[in-house]
């Protein structure tokens, strides 16, 4: 066991493993993950060699959306734990050597929050109200002019209108309020200094208690465009907030993060902000200026399939935009919002056994290529064992964007396997006879933690020598969290970014063998060919001397 040490710039190229807590581990068997199940697992998270955790959110909330409906942002719900067990957990985990990352959800709150179910029971342009987006609604050709409509036209992530009636049923009042998610989401209203006051008091809470850093969930989101206007085209909701300019990289945003990042660097050692900020590089890299957040997630990354010329591309922009702006790219290939890489990376279900097969190959050869590009990187729970995205039975699913846009996210956040022995959830609960929140797949024994402790060839191993090996080379001087890439496609199929001036990763990404760049290959993915060739769907690390 070694501490955390300090260290202000431990971020810069640390890889940290996210915790879904409600599908990690149960501790007190009710089927739903919990800080006792995840304190007891701690130690299998610190051996594969990661340098923290960041756990989605586990405050008081309704669950409708799993926990980013927030009612009480400086507590833990019930179903999860207590405040004391949170403690514990901290120092534990800070004993380990693992760092903790929370998640705040500045955009939204519950409806549940007493600070919204204040501006429910007061009346129209009351400063209860002012914490919000409330508004009258328009009369959109209603001959009485009541305005019957809502303010604009605006639409949810997770479907139909972004605004819902404050009082439904009544004659007189007759707001809407904004929610740019569910209905039970409402949105913050950042152009009010109150809200910005109150979240300063929310981050000061968890840094004072030790937490390291803070995940800021959709953090381009926060301030709507002044007079709330109608968007003019398209307005999909595909994509996410994206196709909305009017809710998306507003300007005045950077100011919220300049004050964080006062309020981060007061700390000793500063604590980390680590924005999810869905844009293109050039203009996510701007979250990232020295006075702002420290990391922003590589999205463009994120979402890519397998294709050189595409990682090529985005991974020159982020390479672009580090330089523009001084923070290393933020790698991840997956997230619970994700598509897992076994299943995209296969191209889904129709392509049979050849194309599931081919999915665990190429999950794999993305891990290792995640864990040799320069900067930091995160990676998702099950992913260093290789799970694919699961098809969870229509009646089983609990995510409230199937319900309104028929997506679900559900397939990434099946409890994970933890034995080879069913009897329900493989291990996730303390008894044999309790099944996890989100039913698991009968096969999922054969991809347990217990059963990939056995397998020296399995992913679990893949990633323990992976992150081993990072650190070696760190420590001989073969790479530097300073490090920026090259990049660049050989022959169409072979992948190659340069990171530094000592280590190539390389990823063959056509149809048969390719030819590797000169020097010792250090680890692969899958065996390389008799001729030293890399195979296909493989991925090696190169070390020049």
């Amino acid at each position: 066991m070694t501490d955390v040490e300090p260290d202000d710039r431990w971020w810069r190229d640390a890889v940290i493993y996210q915790v879904y807590p409600r599908s990690f581990a149960d501790g007190d068997g009710d089927g739903v993950g919990d800080l006792t199940g995840l304190l007891g697992r701690l130690p299998y998270i610190a051996s594969l060699g990661v340098d923290g955790i960041w756990l989605t959110p586990f405050q008081p909330s309704p669950q409708v959306d799993q926990g980013y409906d927030v009612s009480d942002y400086c507590g833990v719900d019930p179903l999860f734990g207590t405040m004391a067990q949170f403690d514990e957990l901290l120092e534990t985990a800070h004993h380990l050597g693992l760092r903790v990352i929370l998640d705040v959800v500045p955009n939204h709150c519950s409806s549940e929050h007493p600070l919204f179910r204040a501006a429910v029971a007061a009346d129209p342009g009351t400063p209860e109200r002012a914490m919000f987006h409330i508004e009258d609604g328009r009369s959109d050709g209603h001959e009485n002019g009541r305005g019957d409509g809502p303010p604009n036209n605006w639409q949810s992530v997770f479907g139909g209108s972004a605004w819902s009636r404050i009082h439904p049923g009544s004659a007189t009042d007759r707001q809407w309020y904004l929610h740019l998610f569910s209905p039970d989401q409402p949105d913050w209203n950042w152009r009010n200094p109150a809200v910005g006051d109150y979240f300063e008091d929310v981050l000061r809470f968890w840094f004072d208690l030790g937490v390291d850093g803070l995940r800021i969930d959709v953090a381009h989101a926060l301030f709507k465009a002044e007079g709330l206007p109608d968007v003019v085209g398209t307005n999909d909701v595909v994509d996410g907030l994206r196709s909305n300019p009017q809710v998306s990289d507003q300007e005045e945003v950077h100011d919220v993060y300049r004050r964080w990042r006062r309020v981060a660097d007061s700390y000793s050692p500063t604590r980390v902000l680590i924005g999810e900020v869905n844009l293109d590089p050039d203009r996510a890299a701007r979250y990232t200026r020295t006075d702002e957040m420290h990391q922003a997630f590589a999205f463009a990354f994120a979402k890519l399939g397998w294709d050189a010329a595409a990682w090529a591309a985005t991974g020159t922009e982020l390479d672009a935009a580090r330089r523009a702006h001084g923070a290393p790219p933020t790698w991840a290939l997956e997230n619970h919002d994700l598509v897992r890489t076994v299943t995209r990376f296969g191209n889904g279900e129709d392509d049979g056994e050849d194309g599931a097969a081919r999915g665990v190959l190429r999950a794999r050869a993305g891990l290792l290529a995640l864990l040799g590009l320069p900067g930091g990187a995160y990676l998702y729970q099950g992913q260093e064992l290789n799970l694919p995205e699961v098809d969870v039975p229509v009646e089983a699913r609990m995510d409230p964007m199937w319900a309104r846009s028929g997506v679900s996210r559900d397939g990434a956040r099946v409890p994970l396997p933890w034995t080879v022995a069913s009897g329900g959830s493989f291990g996730f609960s303390p008894t044999d006879d309790v099944t996890g929140w989100l039913p698991t797949p009968p096969d999922w024994g054969s991809r347990s933690v217990e059963a990939q402790e056995r397998d020296e060839g399995s992913a679990l191993h893949l990633v323990r020598t992976a992150l081993d090996l990072r650190r070696r080379l760190r420590e001989t001087g073969v790479i530097s969290p300073d490090d920026g890439g090259s990049w660049s496609v050989h022959d169409g199929a072979l992948l190659v970014c340069e990171r530094g001036e000592r280590l190539l990763v390389a990823v063959a990404m056509g149809d048969g063998p390719v030819r590797l760049p000169e020097g010792d290959v250090v680890l692969a993915s899958s065996p390389l060919t008799a001729e030293g060739s890399l195979p296909p769907d493989a991925a090696a690390w190169v070390v020049r001397s």
